[in-house]
């Protein structure tokens, strides 16, 4: 924050999109649900205990392999439900649309977040439509917002996290970031890379069922795996060590990130979780995520380690130890 100005790189979930919400919103939003920074806000209800979560997506393009910004904004915001334990319910959608904008795309778009939201399971139950002078939205912008409901049973938190516990993912990542990139830049490559775009609320489930005391989940979506598992670490009196030849990467996506000088470990997601369970229940969670067909690749991706403390750690091929920290700047702009 050394200017006055925002930055494209403000939004890209990384060191900036921390440093911006902790200057600007948490001083001014004092709240105990929000000083949690979590995916979404579990607040108590009486006779249950209520997920809230609100999203926005600016996605460009529209359409893209493997999704559409319809799609992504429904999965995006069932599964930040999902992972504070929430059984989604029900969801609003607003459209910010430009003028001009082609009527057939738009039911198309519509289509898309019916068929999604189907698949989730959760209803449109309100929503608002704005129409913007041309120029004004870069064609279509989404909000959408989000209800669940959380067991009583459920707590899930980086506070819970201990030494010991494993790390798994339920598959590839880098996906979603890079077929975003691909479709906008008009890259032609021999191996289509899609979206992995999916809602991840039976996954989520499953994973509660195996392990009721499952500590910690969360998708990553904007700065990747590399964030979002510092997010977790930062400012705790433990550390994160991952092991790189266990990530699990696919050719596509590991030969375009060599091509484009790109880590995988801080591309987007959109169907991915990183869950962080005992050593005890680890292979039972492993277990429950690979019998979902959403988390077939399910693997244990690294452990939590004593020292360095806060602090995220890759142990390469040959054992050598490099910091994955939080990411800096704006590689792949607008993929959410």
């Amino acid at each position: 924050m050394n200017d006055d100005r925002i930055l494209l790189a403000h939004g890209s979930g990384g060191r900036l999109t921390h440093d911006l919400i902790r200057q600007v919103f948490l001083p001014r939003f004092r709240s105990e649900a929000l000083g949690k920074l979590a995916d979404s806000a579990v607040l108590d209800s009486p006779g249950s205990r209520l997920a809230f979560t609100t999203d926005s997506y600016v996605v460009k393009p529209l359409f893209f392999p493997g999704g559409d910004i319809g799609k992504l904004s429904v999965c995006g915001t069932v599964n930040d439900l999902s992972v504070v334990g929430a059984a989604p319910r029900c969801l609003s959608c607003g459209f910010i649309i430009e003028e001009g904008f082609a009527l057939p795309l738009l039911e198309r778009i519509a289509d898309s977040i019916r068929a999604a939201a189907a698949e989730a399971g959760v209803e449109v139950v309100t929503g608002d439509t704005k129409v913007v002078e041309k120029g004004g939205a870069d064609g279509l912008f989404i909000n959408t917002a989000g209800i669940g409901v959380v067991p009583p049973s459920v707590d899930l938190s980086a506070d819970r996290i201990r030494p010991g516990d494993r790390v798994l993912i339920n598959g590839g990542i880098g996906e979603h970031g890079l077929a975003v990139l691909v479709q906008r830049e008009g890259l032609r490559f021999q191996s289509e890379i899609r979206s992995d775009c999916a809602p991840l609320h039976r996954l989520a489930a499953d994973i509660l069922r195996a392990s009721p005391g499952v500590r910690f989940m969360r998708d990553p979506t904007r700065g990747g795996l590399a964030t979002t598992l510092n997010e977790a670490a930062g400012g705790r009196e433990w550390g994160i060590l991952i092991d790189e030849e266990a990530v699990p990467v696919c050719d596509a996506v590991r030969g375009l990130c060599e091509i484009l000088g790109l880590d995988p470990l801080y591309v987007a997601n959109e169907g991915k979780l990183v869950a962080v369970a005992a050593a005890a229940e680890a292979d039972r969670v492993l277990a429950a995520m690979r019998a979902n067909p959403l988390g077939a690749g399910s693997r244990i991706i690294g452990e939590v380690v004593e020292k360095p403390r806060g602090r995220v750690v890759v142990r390469s091929a040959i054992g050598g130890l490099r910091v994955a920290d939080m990411l800096t700047g704006e590689p792949l702009p607008r993929i959410c």
